[in-house]
């Protein structure tokens, strides 16, 4: 494939907040650690405190890919070696973080693990005497079944219809038949459709857990990467977080320090993507994924009989901290207690609302890993280029409205002056005399003169609109072509990586499309590339 990379501000896809974080504007530096780049790596990991359990840590793992060794777990092999690796002192780990989506959900969801993949690479490469796991952090305790329970591939929505409650990653997938036989449907039968066809079959259909589901189906694409799939949800994970879930709930720590980190966050007009509760930890067994909350004195979990005094809870807590969730303020705080983590790989909204929780880290101190914006992306199958060509279009002319991009081409290939520019200077030359002549006369007249000159104005840019409406009917069928390209790339008028699924990609490549993705994406440079098929 062939790249083009984009800055993210010209795309017009990305929020100003982002856009400054990348820039480095210096209000925002209190939120966050280290610049995303590799001398803000260098000084983390000079004075890197770790909090983990790195044998534990081995040891919950290695038992979490049981499940699918037991299958022929494909690509083992530098996956436990570098499970193998999170004992040692000197490794460190590149977390992403992602809902148990189906099918892979859409393809940003590829796109946060090879960034991960290849950033760790290139810390390798650059501090060769330390080592880098890449890591996927399932968000199996997460409780939206409606934001998982979909994919779009090909122009149509594969939906599982399924009621769930409770953690979507403990979750029986054996209602899952006619999605899944609906996805294979739209995979057909070339190329590498069967090699898809039968990752999703066993994924779904062998595990009674959408979580060993999950893990089976990533390892199968990334697995030979050696990336390493972490599910939280785990006592022993917990036991060893279990002091900060007892503070955190009795002493409201978090929602003090993130209230108030808020309040200065919206001074500087970014806007606030989570709101911290006093208590953000949720009550978990199967089925049942309930907010804790503290009333009349008790601490109790919302629409169940369930009720701990401060004692009771306290011992909850300390034998069963499996019951207790993090919320989405708290798991991150989770996460790098448990890892041994240095970056953190996330979509825009994401950076943004991790710098919501810098204060929260400092209180419970815990280092606070570098935010990467994760790569975005854009696949141009031959198709669509060749259209791109034909219509003498240039790649970041895409990412405006369809309208934009037609009037752009109108006023570019037209035989026709579309324009009034030269027209309107020239105007203005004479309202310059009648000013003048009218100040003369009587300096009350200005603002007369004024008003009729902007009602020229108005008047004229109308004049112009329906000049290029007029030339577009005579093209219409030229301009049809960039309704198709637009159509093609940018679904609904969004990122293509915001819905469409990655398979009918990989049925055309298979592995070769990972493989292109990881040559081609560049972590640290922070442009949105665009890979055209060749």
């Amino acid at each position: 494939m062939d790249a083009a990379c984009i800055n993210y501000k010209e795309t017009g896809y990305f929020s100003q907040t982002v856009v400054d974080y990348l820039e480095d504007k210096p209000e925002l530096r209190p939120f966050y650690s280290h610049r995303p780049d590799l001398e803000g790596f260098r000084a983390l990991l000079k004075n890197k405190k770790v909090t983990t359990d790195r044998h534990l840590l081995a040891r919950v793992l290695t038992k979490q890919y049981e499940p699918i060794s037991k299958l022929n777990m494909r690509n083992s092999k530098s996956v436990q070696d570098h499970i193998s690796l999170l004992k040692s002192a000197d490794t460190y780990t590149v977390t992403t973080g992602h809902q148990l989506n189906i099918f892979a959900g859409p393809l940003y969801f590829i796109y946060k693990i090879v960034t991960a993949i290849k950033l760790a690479r290139q810390l390798k490469e650059t501090f060769p005497d330390k080592n880098f796991v890449p890591v996927y952090w399932m968000a199996s305790e997460d409780h939206d079944f409606a934001e998982i329970n979909y994919t779009n591939i090909g122009g149509k929505k594969v939906h599982w219809w399924y009621e769930a409650s409770g953690a979507t990653g403990r979750i029986n997938p054996d209602t899952m038949r006619q999605a899944l036989n609906q996805y294979k449907g739209v995979l057909g039968l070339a190329h590498h459709a069967n090699e898809l066809a039968d990752i999703v079959e066993t994924a779904y259909v062998k595990f009674d857990k959408l979580a060993d589901a999950t893990r089976y189906l990533v390892n199968a694409l990334f697995g030979r990467y050696g990336l390493v799939i972490i599910d939280a949800d785990d006592h022993d994970l917990k036991k060893q977080f279990a002091g900060i879930i007892e503070r955190d709930i009795t002493e409201e720590n978090s929602f003090k320090n993130i209230s108030a980190t808020n309040e200065q966050l919206e001074k500087l007009h970014v806007p606030i993507q989570v709101n911290p509760r006093e208590i953000n930890f949720f009550y978990l067994s199967d089925g049942l994924r309930e907010r804790v909350v503290f009333e009349d004195g008790v601490y109790k979990v919302l629409n169940t009989e369930i009720s701990f005094t401060k004692e009771e809870l306290q011992k909850e807590i300390a034998a069963r901290p499996e019951h207790f969730s993090p919320n989405v303020v708290m798991r991150p705080l989770y996460q790098e207690y448990i890892l041994p983590n240095i970056a953190y790989v996330g979509g825009g909204a994401e950076v943004v609302y991790w710098m919501e929780l810098k204060s929260s880290f400092d209180h419970y101190k815990v280092d606070f890993p570098i935010l990467i914006l994760r790569n975005s992306g854009l696949i141009v199958p031959k198709q669509s280029a060749s259209k791109i060509v034909r219509m003498d279009l240039e790649i970041a002319e895409l990412f405006k409205s369809t309208d934009t991009i037609k009037t752009g081409w109108i006023k570019k290939h037209s035989d026709h002056e579309l324009s009034l520019r030269e027209e309107w200077c020239q105007l203005q030359h004479v309202f310059q005399k009648i000013r003048l002549r009218s100040l003369k006369i009587d300096p009350t007249l200005a603002q007369s003169t004024a008003a009729v000159q902007a009602r020229l104005e108005h008047a004229i840019g109308n004049l112009e609109k329906k000049l290029i409406k007029a030339e577009k009917k005579n093209y219409q069928s030229r301009l049809e072509q960039i309704d198709h390209i637009k159509c093609e790339l940018f679904p609904k008028n969004g990122l293509q990586e915001r819905s469409e699924n990655f398979g009918l990609f990989y049925v055309k490549w298979g592995q070769y499309f990972i493989d292109e993705l990881i040559r081609n994406f560049e972590p640290l440079d922070f442009k949105f590339t665009v890979l055209t098929e060749n």
